[in-house]
């Protein structure tokens, strides 16, 4: 079998019966990355042509040192006046171009970074393609030139550096003063204007709503539904996690703090209940915040006062109706990765499974092991079209709070840092979570028994 070789690129000749070509990672190929294969090369760049790498039979090959590759592509130049008017009847059987001997290459070459000639790299004033500024961005700034900002690990969107209108710059943990001015913002406001409230907090924490340019850059991603599914969200992770657990004690100590007379607790558990109520979805649709008023409804601390749950049903029939046969039922399958969560009907989704999930965490209610490793599927593939959704999810939290107009004082309590300055204090704000945690539920509880010894 015959197997010809074309003598310069330019030359129509006819085509090797099966030639080999250079892969651009090869060293070889690194010096010609952005040069044509056609042979059309400036003055003075080296080109390497295509070559067939030829053997006889099964014969192996043994490839033996010659000429560097730039000697080789001058001596084939058209100039040259060497070409052969035809191609060889017989291919030779050593092959037509080897490799240089590897302590004959020059020490430019790396895996991780890629080397390109000033003469082949980039033209002075060029910058890389930017995509079309999305309509959620700031129109009219200047972007840096660069295709690339790498993302940092230490995006925060729970602190705040403004003055409290409401705590002072060194606050005790559990204020009564405070505590009263909270218990009368609440009562101004019905339970759809407070689930508003806290769809806008929520929607801040999460990195949906609210979000600056420079925090956009930070996260690499355009929104904190997305962020929190990757490696460098940890941060936005555990302040999710963080935020439902104080915004529950927050809750539980609305009913366990009431120390007066019975109906007192009750419509406190009401009002969590209507508030519950206010941010499923098709109302509010904000998911995180009902899960962490169903922390509060479902703590052992509150489920324990049997006598306070006993006059709800009496007096308020029909909240504990709901509360029973509706909201729990939903919290489960939430919980599950099987409730709701389609934009629109959901402003914000429920990501404390997944968020548990990928910080490993241990999800609550698992049951045998099939049913375990299905929930599990169901909770990763739910966290996926979360960050697909996200930016429908912007849209319709977007559409809900169309027009509205938060009162100052009620928004500020319903963030995070509030929150945690309120429950334990400025100075104890800054102890560890766990050690946090476990020092108010041993206070709620001593609330609880106090309340009701008998239960």
């Amino acid at each position: 079998m015959e197997r010809t070789l074309p003598a310069n690129p330019g030359t129509t000749a006819p085509c090797p019966a099966r030639a080999r070509k250079w892969s651009d990672s090869h060293p070889s190929g690194l010096e010609h990355v952005g040069q044509s294969r056609e042979g059309h090369s400036e003055p003075g760049a080296s080109t390497v042509p295509t070559f067939a790498l030829s053997s006889m039979g099964s014969d192996p090959v043994l490839l033996k040192t010659l000429a560097p590759l730039g000697s080789i592509g001058d001596s084939l130049r058209a100039s040259d006046g060497q070409l052969h008017a035809k191609a060889p009847t017989k291919p030779p059987r050593t092959p037509s171009l080897v490799l240089p001997d590897a302590s004959e290459q020059p020490s430019t070459y790396c895996e991780l970074v890629l080397r390109v000639s000033t003469a082949q790299g980039t033209p002075p004033g060029h910058r890389c393609p930017e995509p079309e500024a999305p309509w959620w961005k700031a129109q009219g700034e200047e972007e840096e030139e660069r295709c690339f900002a790498r993302p940092r690990a230490d995006v925060s969107f729970c602190c705040s550096d403004n003055p409290s209108g409401l705590l002072g710059p060194q606050n005790r943990p559990l204020e009564p003063k405070v505590l009263r001015a909270l218990r009368g913002l609440f009562l101004e406001h019905h339970p759809e204007s407070t689930a508003l409230h806290l769809l806008l907090a929520d929607c801040q924490a999460a990195g949906l709503l609210g979000v600056t340019k420079a925090k956009w850059d930070a996260m690499g991603v355009a929104s904190g539904l997305e962020l929190l599914t990757l490696p460098h969200g940890h941060r936005l992770r555990s302040e999710l996690l963080e935020r439902q657990e104080v915004l529950a004690l927050a809750g539980a100590l609305a009913v366990l703090g009431c120390t007066g007379p019975l109906e007192e607790r009750t419509a406190a558990l009401r009002g969590l209940v209507e508030l519950a109520l206010a941010l499923r979805p098709g109302a509010a649709g904000d998911l995180p915040g009902l899960a962490a008023v169903m922390g509060a409804l479902l703590m052992p601390q509150v489920s324990r006062l049997e006598r306070t749950w006993r006059q709800l049903r009496r007096n308020h029939t029909e909240a504990a109706l709901a509360f029973e046969q509706e909201l729990k039922p939903l919290m489960r399958a939430l919980d599950e990765g099987a409730g709701p969560c389609d934009p629109g009907e959901v402003a914000l989704p429920h990501v404390a499974p997944a968020v548990r999930l990928l910080e490993s965490e241990e999800l609550p209610g698992l049951g045998p092991l099939d049913e375990s490793c299905e929930q599990l599927l169901r909770t990763l593939q739910g966290a996926r079209q979360i960050a697909q959704d996200a930016l429908k999810f912007r849209e319709a939290a977007a559409q809900r709070l169309q027009g509205f107009k938060p009162n100052p004082e009620l928004q500020e309590a319903l963030t995070t840092d509030f929150m945690r300055k309120l429950l334990w204090g400025s100075r104890g704000e800054g102890a560890p979570w766990a050690k946090r945690l476990e020092k108010f539920q041993h206070v709620l509880s001593v609330l609880s028994q106090r309340l009701e010894p008998d239960c």
